[in-house]
Parts: C-alpha cells; sequence; structure tokens
C-alpha cells in the first residue's frame, strides 16, 4: 500500500517519499482496520518534517488528521461497522491507504463532506480548547481574534456562536467580509491601525474575555488592547515568525494573562475527542466550512508541498479511487 514517509530530518522537499508499505494484518480485539479517505497538509507537518518540534523515531509515517472509512471491524467491537467513516486520532500517521486503529474513541460521523470531516482533527479543538480552558466567558460575553479566515478561525466563529459567545474577528482582505458573517461572524474588520478604535465605537463598553492570536509581531497589541480586566491572551501560531510586542503597562493594568497553546498537550480522549464530536455535527450542517485551497493525490505529495508552503489550506486524497 502506498503511504508518505520519511527517514531523516530535512527539507520537506529532499526526504519525504512515496514508498510502498506492507498492508496492515486484520484487526485483532478491539480494533478496526480503516481505509484513509482524506487527510490535511499543514505547516506544522512541514515542521514536523525538518525537526522543529522534536524528533520522532525515524522511520516515520506522516499525517497528523485525517477522516477514514472501517473496512473490517475486529472482535468485541460492536459500536462500529464497515463503511462507517471516523475522524482518525491526531498523530495516527494518517499518509498511508490503511491503518489499524483501535475502536476506543472512534465514532460513526453523521452524513456530510467527506473532505470537510477531513479537517475536523486539528482546527476545531484548538478553537473549542482556547474557548474553554483560558477564560471564564460567560454568554454574550464578546471573543476577538486575528486571522480569522484560517481554519481555526472559521472553527472558533462557529464554536463560539454554538456556545452563546460573540466573536470580533480581524482579517487581511475584505474580499471575506460578506464570506464570515455569512457563517456566523459579529464582527469583521480589516486587522490595521484603525481596528481597535472601530470595534470599541461597535461594541461599547462591552466585556471582551479573551483575545486569540495566530500572527504574532505588533498584531496581540491590538488584541491586548481589546481585552477587558482580567482577560486572557492565547497565542497558537505566529505566522510572520516575529516575536510577540504588546505593552507591558497595558498588560498589567488589565491584570491580563498570556498563554501558548498546542493541542497535543491536552489528553486526547478527556478534552480534544469531546470537541471533535460537539464539532462534527457543525460540519454536518454546513454551519461550520473551511475552504480548501486544493486537492492533491497521495503521489503528488511535493507538489502539494510547493502550494502549502504559499498559503492556502490543502488536502491530500490518500485512498485511490
Amino acid at each position: 500500500m502506498r503511504a508518505i514517509q520519511m527517514t531523516q530530518f530535512g527539507k520537506p522537499e529532499d526526504v519525504v517519499r512515496v514508498v510502498d508499505l506492507q498492508e496492515p494484518n486484520a484487526p485483532g480485539a478491539g480494533e478496526v482496520k480503516v481505509a484513509v479517505e482524506f487527510s490535511p497538509l499543514n505547516l506544522h507537518d512541514l515542521k514536523v518534517v525538518r525537526g522543529e518540534l522534536g524528533r520522532p523515531p525515524l522511520p516515520l509515517v506522516l499525517g497528523n488528521e485525517g477522516v477514514g472509512r472501517v473496512v473490517e471491524a475486529g472482535p468485541g467491537v460492536d459500536t462500529l461497522a464497515a463503511g462507517d467513516l471516523v475522524v482518525l486520532p491526531l498523530f495516527a500517521g494518517a499518509w498511508r491507504e490503511r491503518l489499524l486503529l483501535p475502536a476506543d474513541g472512534l465514532f460513526r460521523l453523521p452524513e456530510g463532506s467527506v473532505e470537510q470531516f477531513s479537517m475536523l482533527g486539528s482546527n476545531p479543538p484548538t478553537a473549542g480548547l482556547i474557548l474553554s480552558e483560558y477564560a471564564d466567558l460567560r454568554p454574550g460575553d464578546w471573543i476577538v481574534q486575528n486571522a480569522a479566515n484560517s481554519g481555526v478561525g472559521r472553527s472558533l466563529i462557529a464554536l463560539a456562536k454554538a456556545r452563546g459567545f460573540r466573536t470580533i474577528n480581524f482579517v487581511r482582505d475584505e474580499s471575506v467580509f460578506a464570506e464570515l458573517t455569512a457563517a456566523g461572524a459579529d464582527i469583521v474588520r480589516l486587522d490595521g491601525a484603525t481596528a481597535v478604535e472601530e470595534v470599541r465605537k461597535a461594541i461599547g463598553d462591552a466585556r471582551v474575555g479573551l483575545a486569540v492570536d495566530s500572527v504574532g509581531g505588533d498584531a496581540p497589541a491590538r488584541l491586548l488592547d481589546l481585552l477587558s480586566e482580567g482577560g486572557a491572551l492565547v497565542s497558537y501560531a505566529s505566522a510572520t515568525g516575529q516575536p510577540m510586542s504588546v505593552d507591558a503597562l497595558t498588560l498589567i493594568g488589565k491584570r491580563a494573562t498570556v498563554h501558548g497553546f498546542f493541542a497535543g498537550h491536552f489528553d486526547y480522549a478527556t478534552k480534544v475527542l469531546p470537541v471533535i464530536r460537539e464539532a462534527a455535527p457543525l460540519v454536518a450542517s454546513g454551519a461550520l466550512f473551511v475552504p480548501p485551497g486544493a486537492v492533491f493525490d497521495l503521489d503528488d505529495i511535493h507538489t502539494a508541498i510547493e502550494q502549502v508552503v504559499r498559503g492556502g489550506k490543502i488536502l491530500l486524497k490518500v485512498a485511490r479511487s
């Protein structure tokens, strides 16, 4: 069977290869064999290849998340059957045509877009856990975020709306205003010098309990300006690669806290999986939709890598037609 594997760390274009691996055995007790259908390709995957996020044992089959269809259930598995679509656990090595998984924690997805379901494993848990773990939010509170058009940004909009919160969303391009508003965003503004003043005019003294950054540089300072006293500023990425810059006196005066976030730091069964279950119906209904930039066959991995470096959400089609 086909798989994407690396045997050394380095430049993705040099060390990532399509290989032929042995077919998995029949599933044992409590296991299922799954045929992987789609898996996202993210910048996070490329950081793993470069050895920037630790150095796991090699050789390594890549792929942090994805969706697959059960082809065979092992003895004692009565919650899943052949044909059921399931979200793969994080870091399962999704870039292979078939794999064995413990049935515990897997659940049958509702009817909906297989491509959209393939993005459930990382972005919605990131958004959902940021919403629940760092601030004491109350229904009607505001959350402000930048990079709102990203996969995490769109997930945060959908989950916040479902939980009764309101969102302020900063973006770089006016062309996404209408789309994000239709997706449930309450306020959308360009992330620039006048953004804070414009938002304050719109919300007055309403409480902004949480600020979410994935840009870095001076962008978090605008989020902090909007944050209410005692609120939390959470960073889950740095698109600019620049150190976060905020005013220390503002941070002190507002008694704000600053946190870094990575979904892999949370227990999968008790923290990550419940958010995936929460988000699945939102994907099925269309309330949570992340437009993929392109879809590539597994054999076209190097072209896909070039594309993701330029920006955009990339999906790999793993199973053969």
